[in-house]
């Protein structure tokens, strides 16, 4: 598995090491690299991101302000030249807290702190392609591809509504279980992912599956509509 992490940080040299840092890590790609915040946030809004290395004090939108506007976050690692936001950091559920200059013996371990807890223990993906396992106290779960109309998020956690009524609550990550699903689904909304073949009628706006409407993001539009071109001959 590639992990796919950003950095965002308005000094160059600073985006320049956490590069050539991550570069020594082969299960870790760098999709992308932003001066500040708000260019980074336009990125999440149409790719999955795993990880984020964020500085915090920047022009326009401190790191710290940034994370705590972001609906579903991906996991955060602070890299910051000021100790004093440490306790914020921890409380804002980060990963990690680097001191610049970062070294590569710091850097790796918390690499390892992530890679720590992205040990599969709410979904497990199975070698047949049409379901996957969910954790539910103490119980395993299957979830069937083809049973699920749609998957929302809301904050931390998403939920997986299913056709006979029942809905599994997960403390997990939309984009995560993005790329556990196959071609029949589709995401067109930072908060929502549907099932196609659920799909009983749609319109510019929005998609109604189950009598339930569900409404596509602007920036999603455009990868909704060639979907559709690809889907409906």
């Amino acid at each position: 598995m590639k992990y796919s992490c950003i950095v965002i940080d308005d000094e160059p040299l600073a985006r320049e090491l956490i590069a050539s840092h991550l570069s020594h890590f082969q299960s870790f790609g760098l999709a992308g690299s932003f001066e500040n915040a708000l260019e980074a946030y336009s990125f999440l809004e149409t790719n999955a991101i795993d990880l984020i290395f964020l500085d915090i004090e920047m022009p326009l939108l401190k790191g710290n302000d940034f994370l705590k506007k972001l609906k579903n976050p991906p996991k955060i690692i602070f890299t910051t030249a000021y100790r004093a936001y440490a306790i914020e950091g921890y409380e804002l559920n980060v990963i990690d807290y680097l001191l610049k200059p970062i070294s590569l013996d710091r850097f790796f371990v918390s690499i390892e702190k992530f890679k720590q807890i992205q040990t599969p223990k709410t979904i497990e993906k199975t070698s047949i392609e049409n379901y996957f396992f969910v954790s539910s106290g103490n119980k395993k779960i299957k979830v069937v591809f083809d049973e699920v109309l749609y998957i929302e998020s809301t904050k931390d956690y998403i939920t997986v509504h299913l056709e006979n009524g029942i809905a599994h609550h997960l403390k997990l990550n939309i984009s995560t279980v993005e790329k556990l699903l196959n071609a029949d689904f589709i995401r067109l909304h930072r908060s929502y992912i549907i099932n196609f073949k659920k799909l009983t009628a749609y319109s510019k706006q929005e998609v109604e599956i189950n009598k339930i409407e569900i409404p596509i993001g602007s920036s999603y539009r455009a990868v909704w509509l060639d979907y559709l071109k690809n889907t409906i001959s």
